[in-house]
């Protein structure tokens, strides 16, 4: 008679504190794609990894007690119940008084309100001290130091942070921006509202050039735009990242690259960087390569 065994990644070993015996347990499958971006949104919101465990968990499974949740996501019981607590102070989980306690999630939708809420209040209350806070800093005694401008580089990581030094870049452009962004990144630019304030540059009599390839996907985009100096390539370099030039001046390089620390909710995605830089030899070095492939053969935009 043949016995019906479990593939071994599909099981886990957890230690049973009141029996004193370790047990065989089935592990959850990975998460779906879209699980994924729920987990990561609520990072962004401020959780934890091991409260988004805690909280998703209950909110899927409803009434529990924390140590049904502690077994089944591996977490330590004394953990598992100060995220409780934690979470509860947040009005994220609420407990229902039966013997033994037992715990209850915070419908998804007002939670999502709650941690929107919250941010926004932190963010509102941040602005209203930061005149106070930059009088505080200038009130200090201010060293004697001469202050010189250093070529410097600058690594940002996430969208987020990325996005925010494109605005301060392209805030303090003056005469020109040169762009080119590839295919794989031309959604993103898009979205996020760069290609929108390429337009609005454009219409300030700032030179804008914007160079992509001539693929279904960077066409439907640039048809899109208002913008004359917009131009596709026939022949695409493989590998070349985006990048931004402003004045010659200023450098911002996409940069995407695998995870070297795999984490619960990052795993077997390429991580958004970028390179921020004024070293004249980099921008330099860009600027002749964008201007070969600005003069090279070329579609105009249509």
């Amino acid at each position: 008679m043949e016995t019906l065994t479990a593939k071994p990644e599909t099981v886990v070993r957890l230690y049973d504190e009141k029996a004193g015996l370790y047990k065989i347990v089935m592990k959850d499958k990975d998460p779906p794609k879209s699980l994924e971006t729920i987990e990561g949104t609520l990072q962004k919101l401020g959780l934890s990894k091991n409260e988004i465990r805690v909280y998703i968990h209950l909110a899927r499974s409803g009434m529990l007690k924390a140590s049904e949740i502690s077994e089944v996501i591996s977490l330590h019981r004394t953990e598992t119940y100060r995220i409780l607590r934690d979470l509860e102070k947040m009005g994220l989980v609420s407990s229902v008084f039966e013997k033994p306690l037992k715990f209850v999630a915070t419908p998804f939708e007002k939670t999502l309100d709650l941690l929107i809420k919250s941010k926004k209040l932190r963010l509102e209350l941040l602005e209203k001290k930061k005149k106070d806070l930059v009088d505080l800093w200038f009130s200090l005694p201010q060293p004697e130091v001469e202050w010189v401008t250093k070529e410097v580089f600058q690594v940002l990581e996430g969208e987020e942070q990325i996005n925010l030094k494109a605005e301060e870049v392209l805030a303090k452009t003056k005469r020109e921006v040169w762009v080119f962004v590839s295919d794989s990144d031309i959604a993103r630019f898009y979205h996020s509202g760069f290609l929108d304030k390429l337009e609005i540059m454009a219409k300030k009599d700032l030179s804008v050039r914007l160079l992509t390839n001539d693929s279904a996907k960077s066409c439907f985009f640039v048809k899109k735009l208002k913008l004359n100096g917009a131009k596709r390539l026939g022949i695409y370099p493989d590998e070349l990242s985006s990048f931004v030039i402003v004045d010659q001046e200023q450098l911002l390089f996409l940069i995407k690259r695998n995870n070297e620390q795999k984490d619960d909710l990052d795993e077997n995605r390429d991580r958004l960087a970028a390179l921020w830089t004024n070293y004249e030899a980099f921008t330099k070095a860009l600027g002749v390569l964008f201007t070969e492939l600005w003069n090279t053969e070329i579609r105009l935009q249509t």
